[in-house]
C-alpha cells in the first residue's frame, strides 16, 4: 500500500529500502540520501555490518519530521559514536555512476558543495501510496494531489460504501496503525463507534539504540502554546542499562504544567520500542506523570528509566540521579 520513491535505481547500486535488504554484499561504502526513519534504520543496520556510512540530510536534524529534537540529538550522538557520518541542512544536487562508483554532489546551506563517492547510494526520501493503476477514478473515489484517499472518521471514502485505511490514507505509514484502523473499520460497519486517538500511536526507529515516541514533541506543545514541564533521565544512571553495558540514550518525558497529564513521551535506548508500550498504555487512559512515577517497577528493568522520567517531570528531580 506505499512505497519507497526511487522509481531510477537499479536495486544493485542505487538502491531503494527494497534492494537495501538484499545487497550481495556488504559494501565498503554507503551514501544515504535522507536520513530519516528509513534512513537511519538501514544506515545504522549496514553500519554495524562493516560499511562506512555517510548520510545526506536536507533538514537540521536526522529522524525525520515531527521527531522531539532533544531526542534526535541524542540518537544522533550515538550513531557518530558508531561511525556514522551526517551532513545535515544539505541538499544533493546530482548523482551518476562512475567507475569508482556512485558520485554524489552535495551542497551545504552556505552553498559550499562536495564530492562524495561510494559503492552504493540508498535513496530514502520518503513513501508515496500505491493508488494509481487501481481503477479508483473508474468507481470515482476522490484521490487528493499526494495520491492519498480522503476518508471519514468511519473510513468511508467519498462513495459510502468502499472504505480505506493504512498507508493510503492521512497519518504516519504504521502497520500497527493500519492493523487498528481496519478493526475500528469494521466495527463500525457493524454498528459500533469508531474512535482512534493518534497521539497514542507509537512510533519506533529500529535503529541501535532505538528510538520510540508517542504524543507530541517538545517543539509541537511549544507551538500550541501548552504550559508543560520536561522531566528527563539519563540511560546511563539505570541499573540495567548499566549492567548490560548499554547506557547510550535517554527517556524524556512532557507533562502539562498544570494538570500533569502527560503530553508526549520519547525514550532512546536499546529496548525503547518495548518499553513505549507502556507509555502508550498510559497516555490511552489520560494518565498524568504522577500516576507513572508511583506505580512500582521491578528492580533492576530498564522500565525503571521511565518510572524516573516521570518523577523529575511530576516532582522535579528524579530519585535516582
Amino acid at each position: 500500500s506505499s512505497g519507497i520513491n526511487a522509481e531510477y535505481g537499479d536495486e544493485e547500486t542505487i538502491v531503494s529500502s527494497t534492494g537495501a535488504l538484499s545487497l550481495k554484499s556488504v559494501p565498503k561504502s554507503l551514501t544515504l540520501i535522507g536520513a530519516g526513519v528509513i534512513g537511519v534504520e538501514l544506515g545504522s543496520v549496514w553500519q554495524r555490518l562493516g560499511a562506512k556510512v555517510t548520510a545526506i540530510e536536507f533538514l537540521g536534524n536526522i529522524g525525520g519530521m515531527g521527531i522531539d529534537l532533544e531526542v534526535a540529538k541524542s540518537l544522533q550522538r550515538s550513531l557518530q559514536k558508531q561511525g556514522m557520518k551526517f551532513k545535515l541542512n544539505t541538499k544533493v544536487m546530482s548523482a551518476e555512476r562512475t567507475a569508482d562508483g556512485i558520485k554524489v554532489i552535495a551542497e551545504n546551506k552556505k552553498g559550499k558543495q562536495e564530492e562524495i563517492t561510494s559503492d552504493v547510494l540508498l535513496v530514502c526520501i520518503g513513501r508515496r501510496p500505491f493508488t494509481d493503476n487501481l481503477g479508483l477514478d473508474n468507481i470515482g473515489v476522490a484521490v487528493d494531489k499526494r495520491g492519498k484517499i480522503p476518508v471519514n472518521e468511519r473510513f468511508q471514502t467519498n462513495i459510502k460504501n468502499i472504505y480505506a485505511i493504512g498507508d493510503v490514507i492521512d497519518g504516519p505509514m504504521l502497520a500497527h496503525k493500519a492493523e487498528d484502523e481496519g478493526i475500528i473499520c469494521v466495527e463500525g460497519m457493524v454498528g459500533g463507534v469508531p474512535h482512534i486517538n493518534y497521539d497514542c500511536v507509537p512510533s519506533v526507529v529500529y535503529t541501535h539504540p532505538e528510538v520510540a515516541w508517542v504524543g507530541k514533541s517538545e517543539e509541537a506543545v511549544k507551538e500550541a502554546g501548552i504550559p508543560y514541564k520536561v522531566g528527563t533521565f539519563p540511560m546511563a544512571a539505570n541499573s540495567r542499562s548499566k549492567t548490560n553495558q548499554d547506557t547510550d540514550g535517554i527517556v524524556k518525558v512532557i507533562a502539562h504544567k498544570e494538570t500533569d497529564r502527560l503530553l508526549g513521551i520519547h525514550i532512546v535506548c536499546s529496548v525503547a520500542g518495548e518499553l513505549i508500550n507502556e507509555a502508550a498504555l498510559a497516555m490511552e487512559y489520560g494518565a498524568s506523570a504522577e500516576d507513572i512515577a508511583r506505580v512500582c517497577h521491578a528492580h533492576p528493568t530498564v522500565s525503571e528509566a521511565l518510572k524516573e522520567a516521570c518523577v523529575a517531570a511530576y516532582a522535579g528531580k528524579a530519585i535516582n540521579f
